[in-house]
């Protein structure tokens, strides 16, 4: 019977239908010994032993993991993967699979939720109310503004139609843009410095890859113009943190909004944590009720799939590499 660890900590020792799922398929479900969410290193090696597939948080698999695993499908509860060393993966022939159309519109909400932390200063506000002080100074509207969507995947096309609503003009750029959807919401294709230089605010929905990297940086935050907003909901290592900070202290930005950092949880003793002009949250973009349900049953149906030798189409994604000869 295949045993199959479940990581994510909202599911540690919490039965649902993903469960249902596995046990279908003849899977037998294990959990973490330590009841942490911070799962990595040594104490993941040791919950995987005796496991081949992993229904998977954001915990690390290192080389070190994957080598002393025996595991042959990781699983994402979310559609990011860069928390799996691919080139070890598809070495070890280790399926790596994601959710696709699952938590998009929640990390759409995210999105809009950590801009209007910014523009109405709703964090900072609430602060000085608690304190006993009543301080009553002008913002920036939202409508009229234009938005400049960094990837206009499934989440970026989920933002497009908040973000009308809302009254903003919408630009984007991506590498392979879906022409259709832009022409259909009017939604202006343009080239990733443009964008820069055009919108008020920058909203990122990019997987962080190599090409990615630190794309927003010290050259690309020139770029954008005086007093216009960061958001990322994306991943933190698409942004360099530190120059971030100085751009955000110089009055450069007039704010960001911050779901993903380069290290997470992040450290308080991170400079981000300083500002006031910063809204922060803990990498929960992706995450409402039902999107949690969707994620891990998603997986789940994956890990079934993989196990009895069928082949989860458009969520493998090192399937050019793993597919062939494929064994679980």
């Amino acid at each position: 019977m295949p045993r199959i660890l479940v990581t994510p900590y909202l599911l540690h020792n919490v039965r649902g239908k993903y469960a249902e799922i596995l046990e279908a398929a003849g899977c037998d479900i294990v959990y973490p010994t330590v009841d942490e969410p911070d799962l990595r290193g040594a104490a993941l090696i040791k919950d995987l032993e005796g496991v081949s597939g992993v229904l998977a948080g954001s915990e690390p698999y290192t080389p070190d993991v994957l080598a002393a695993s025996q595991v042959r499908a990781i699983a994402r509860a979310g559609v990011g993967y860069d928390a799996v060393d691919l080139p070890t993966a598809n070495n070890l022939k280790i399926a790596v699979t994601i959710a696709p159309g699952t938590n998009e519109h929640s990390v759409a909400e995210q999105t809009l939720a950590l801009l209007f932390g910014v523009y109405r200063d709703v964090a900072r506000r609430d602060a000085e109310v608690r304190r006993g002080e009543w301080v009553r100074r002008c913002l920036w509207r939202l409508s009229g503004r234009t938005i400049g969507l960094v990837g206009l995947g499934r989440i970026g096309r989920a933002v497009v139609p908040r973000a009308i609503g809302l009254g903003l003009k919408v630009i984007a750029y991506d590498p392979f843009p879906d022409q259709k959807f832009a022409a259909q919401h009017g939604v202006e294709l343009c080239a990733f410095d443009e964008l820069l230089a055009r919108a008020d605010i920058v909203s990122l929905h990019l997987p962080a890859t190599a090409e990615t990297r630190d794309l927003i940086n010290q050259r690309t935050l020139a770029l954008m113009r005086r007093g216009s907003v960061l958001i990322n909901t994306a991943r933190g290592g698409l942004v360099d943190e530190a120059a971030l900070v100085e751009a955000l202290e110089s009055g450069h930005l007039a704010g960001a909004g911050l779901d993903v950092f380069k290290v997470e949880p992040l450290p308080t003793s991170s400079p981000l944590t300083k500002l006031g002009n910063v809204v922060l949250a803990p990498h929960m973009g992706g995450l409402d009720e039902e999107s949690a349900e969707a994620m891990a049953c998603k997986a789940a149906e994956c890990l079934a799939q993989l196990c009895q030798g069928s082949w989860p189409d458009g969520c493998v994604v090192n399937e050019q590499h793993v597919r062939t000869g494929y064994k679980w």
